[in-house]
């Protein structure tokens, strides 16, 4: 009997091509695996909340799945959890939003792609900041755009500003996709700059897609959403970060009056509708007995941060800019090392500690960088400063000094 013909290999598409691997994750695996051989790590890596969905959404979904609540929905979803959605708008934000212009989705990543999908043409480019979340770049690319870095550094919170995005607008600029809060670096666009930021790319007829995901889990001022700049502006948000509901894929996505029957359609088509149960189960986060709970949460992610800039800073990292939001620390390890992907490998390897290097997340001076995340417990934090503490000096990174004594944590 002939032995079949080797068959040729699949053609990919070339877009395929471009969209880079997500190296974090390789780091996550290794760390993994080191502890499936008994070794204790201590992870500052990973973007997800040590806490999980508060006690009145579990039983909302209990009681979903008992009563059968697990058909299709709308695509654009539940009309109840849309108006609960504008309504956290106005109370947290003080927005006026018509539930009308909020498109339930699955995750803020189908937010992104759907904004991606309607917005973005074959060639056409998209404005980021440079470093940023990789799938923002990579969202423009599914859909064979082209997205552009803009380097930004300390000297402006690494966050993009008016003047930067008309100096880089070109013929075939489409748009720009911002983030504030941002990852990796926890800071925000002033809101008196997003508004010039929105004016910038409103005059050359471009859009704006305004990723807010991280926007409740701001500890500065009252935080402000892109929704009050005009119909025309799209913003994307979440029930992963402040909800802390990262498992369950809900997101949402505030579109014009306009597009709202266009984006219906592509979200028919592309993903049906989001989750049936955990929509029913995010109804509940707007209860009372949620909301006092999410608001402590955010005061437990501050006293983090309160605590872990100044404990790095004290270990020889540069933190060049204070995070004003999201659960990150973008830190400087060039005192220590000039490849912050060796570095963390090391620190991984030798101190069991895991970090990301900037290597995800752009080209500017991404070997300088590493991303922490504190969206971990106190004493993990604490317990991973005193590893450190001790590595430091004894792997021969004597770029500092390092003091003999951790920062106090903050009270929680």
């Amino acid at each position: 009997m002939n032995a079949s013909p080797t068959p040729a290999p699949l053609r990919l598409a070339t877009r395929t091509t471009r969209i880079e691997p997500f190296h974090v994750m390789e780091l996550v695996k290794r760390a993994r695996s080191l502890e499936a051989a008994g070794r204790s790590i201590i992870h500052l890596s990973i973007g997800e909340p040590d806490f999980t969905a508060a006690p009145p959404v579990v039983a909302a979904a209990k009681r979903a799945l008992d009563a059968g609540r697990t058909g299709y929905t709308a695509a654009l979803g539940l009309q109840a959890l849309r108006e609960a959605i504008a309504r956290h708008a106005g109370q947290a934000h003080d927005v006026e939003l018509d539930p009308g212009r909020v498109v339930v989705t699955a995750g803020a990543s189908a937010a992104l792609l759907l904004a991606c999908c309607a917005l973005v043409e074959p060639g056409s480019q998209v404005l980021m900041a440079d470093p940023c979340y990789p799938c923002n770049r990579h969202f423009v690319s599914a859909f064979d755009g082209v997205p552009v870095p803009i380097p930004v550094g300390p000297a402006g919170r690494f966050q993009l500003d008016a003047a930067t995005v008309a100096a880089h607008w070109g013929e075939a600029v489409r748009g720009v996709l911002l983030a504030t809060p941002s990852n990796p670096t926890g800071t925000s666009i002033a809101f008196d700059e997003l508004a010039r930021l929105v004016d910038t790319a409103r005059a050359r007829g471009g859009f704006t897609l305004v990723d807010e995901i991280y926007l409740d889990l701001s500890y500065g001022e009252r935080p402000r959403s892109a929704v009050a700049l005009g119909e025309d502006v799209l913003v994307a948000g979440s029930f992963s970060k402040f909800f802390h509901m990262t498992g369950w894929r809900l997101g949402w996505l505030v579109v014009p009056p306009a597009l709202v029957d266009t984006f219906e359609k592509l979200a028919q088509n592309l993903f049906i509708c989001p989750s049936a149960l955990a929509q029913q189960a995010a109804l509940a986060c707007f209860e009372p007995e949620a909301m006092a709970l999410y608001r402590q949460r955010r005061e437990e992610f501050r006293a983090r941060r309160d605590y872990l800039v100044p404990a790095l800073r004290g270990l020889g990292f540069g933190v060049p800019v204070e995070p004003d939001g999201a659960f990150y620390v973008y830190a400087d390890c060039s005192p220590f090392s000039a490849d912050s992907e060796a570095f963390a490998r090391a620190m991984l390897e030798e101190a069991g500690v895991a970090m990301v290097p900037g290597l995800d997340f752009g080209e500017h001076e991404r070997a300088r960088y590493l991303r922490v995340s504190y969206a971990t417990s106190m004493d993990h934090l604490q317990e991973a400063v005193a590893r450190l503490r001790a590595w430091l000096p004894a792997a021969g990174r004597t770029g500092v000094s390092v003091p003999s004594s951790p920062s106090p944590a903050a009270p929680p």
